[in-house]
């Protein structure tokens, strides 16, 4: 229930969503005695999406959810094992295109052949599975393994996760798979706008995990000098950095995590 709750919300909870929906109203209500509101709707939404896509909003909500957690600090003992979540991967395109697709969030597989490289012992957990609500495309880890292969990562190293469809669920099965023991170290590799919310649900799984993150989307604080940006841009920025937000907001009060918005442990 949690799962498709939450694939409902994040559909009505993005800006660009709601905004375009909004202006569909509005002009519905245009040939109705409630035209004048009609009219407001349909222009007050096209002024929100120019707003959205030229000024950095979505950057001034990204930035501080890219920031939370800093680069990996290599010292110390090698990782006993990488948690690598999915995301990155479009495992329906093998069917379709004969390829497999890689999507915004590569980085989190191009990761992968360095860190198994510099650490050869290190178990590597990719956690992805079929996560759509109504549409069925298949599970990452049916495509996964030849294209780390193709990278120089060999199939004995992996261990797949196929059953996740959320954070929650990729933390759960993971820790299941891994059965880490006491004083072991192991690595989270997920996207950087979406560490603070993986890191609080593996937390409240019971599984300490140290914060690898990758596919940043800004370049800190000093983008909010670039005020002027392309309207998807803008869009898409503030999307995603909402999803991350309202998904914290969500986790917390639905008990899945026990911060609001985790971060270091000192």
């Amino acid at each position: 229930m949690f799962f498709v709750l939450s694939k409902l919300l994040a559909f009505f909870t993005q800006p660009s969503n709601l905004i375009v929906l909004i202006g569909l109203l509005g002009l519905v209500l245009t040939p109705t005695r409630f035209a004048r509101a009609g009219w407001r709707l349909a222009a007050g939404s096209l002024v929100v999406i120019g707003l959205i896509g030229f000024l950095p909003l979505g950057r001034a909500l990204s930035i501080p959810l890219e920031n939370r957690f800093p680069r990996w600090d290599p010292t110390g003992a090698p990782p006993a094992g990488i948690i690598v979540l999915g995301g990155a991967v479009n495992a329906d395109r093998v069917t379709t295109r004969g390829e497999v697709g890689i999507n915004e969030a590569a980085e989190r597989v191009i990761a992968v052949p360095a860190l198994a490289k510099r650490y050869p012992t290190a178990r590597i957990i990719y956690s992805g599975g079929d996560a759509g609500l109504l549409l069925h495309r298949g599970s990452e880890v049916d495509v996964v393994t030849g294209l780390l292969e193709s990278l120089g990562v060999p199939a004995s190293r992996l261990t797949l996760e196929a059953r996740s469809r959320n954070t929650i669920e990729n933390a759960a099965y993971s820790k299941a798979l891994a059965q880490p023991k006491p004083g072991e170290r192991w690595l989270l590799v997920t996207s950087a706008l979406h560490m603070p919310r993986a890191m609080g649900a593996f937390r409240q799984a019971g599984f300490a995990v140290e914060a690898y993150p990758v596919d940043y989307q800004t370049n800190g604080w000093s983008d909010m000098l670039d005020v002027i940006g392309g309207i998807s841009g803008g869009l898409s920025h503030t999307d995603s950095a909402l999803h991350e937000w309202i998904g914290l907001i969500a986790y917390r009060v639905a008990g899945k995590t026990s911060e609001l918005f985790p971060g270091p442990v000192p």
